[in-house]
């Protein structure tokens, strides 16, 4: 099996394939430049591999929360190329996509979501399958959800976000000696991604391209048709 992964939420740009359980990667630092380079990466990892578009089997993406134009270029993309490859695909939060990268089994991933909040969220791995302890949500970082236990893992930009008033307060401070370590440079990354997701089309979870959608906490914004269509013109170009 072979499932093609693409994930644009941060300032990061990065493209997958996963191949009957070994992943090739690609990830740059685009900051605002995604539309721009996301095609080109696509193109040269599938070079690189020997292999077209129209022969992936299915298509995973980052479907937020994250940058609202990063999240929307890669549900575009995604269609587009689906809809060239006749494949389906699986949307995969990114905050899960940050626990699956960390090597850990108990893990709160966080991303900064600006305005002194963030995107945050909790899994454990049991039996190796993530179960999520706290669904993904939008707080302020002092706010978050309480959790029980030691031995969490913290991942991601949400750690670094920190409120100083009336004292300096952040997610080191909310959950103190009930983490094991923190890795606030880890960004949601492809590679992770295409894992979940190959796990996911091997459940049969899998749906149609038009479902490839944007999972949004802070608005209820649907992807604008101009924007849709054109990443999918776009994609169906490159995959034709």
């Amino acid at each position: 099996m072979k499932i093609l992964a693409i994930e644009t939420s941060t300032e990061y740009c990065s493209v997958a394939l996963w191949q009957d359980g070994v992943v090739s990667e690609r990830l740059e630092l685009v900051g605002q430049k995604h539309s721009e380079v996301l095609m080109e990466m696509l193109d040269a990892l599938l070079k690189e591999a020997g292999i077209k578009v129209k022969q992936v089997d299915g298509i995973a993406f980052g479907k937020g929360p994250g940058s609202f134009t990063g999240v929307r270029i890669a549900c575009g993309v995604t269609q587009g190329l689906a809809l060239g490859a006749n494949v389906e695909v699986v949307g995969v939060c990114t905050l899960q996509a940050l626990a699956e990268a960390s090597g850990q089994d108990k893990v709160i991933a966080a991303l900064d979501a600006r305005m002194g909040e963030v995107y945050f969220a909790a899994y454990e791995k049991r039996d190796g399958e993530w179960v999520t302890v706290i669904e993904p949500c939008l707080c302020k970082a002092e706010d978050a959800p309480q959790l029980n236990g030691e031995g969490w893992c913290g991942v991601g930009s949400g750690f670094a976000v920190v409120s100083l008033t009336p004292a300096p307060q952040g997610l080191k401070v909310r959950y103190g000696n009930q983490l094991s370590g923190v890795d606030e440079q880890a960004v949601p990354q492809a590679a992770a991604i295409a894992r979940i997701g190959a796990r996911q089309f091997a459940k049969g979870n899998a749906v149609d391209a038009a479902l490839a959608l944007p999972l949004y906490l802070r608005d209820k914004v649907a992807l604008k048709t101009v924007e849709r269509e054109a990443a999918k013109a776009n994609a169906l170009r490159t995959a034709s």
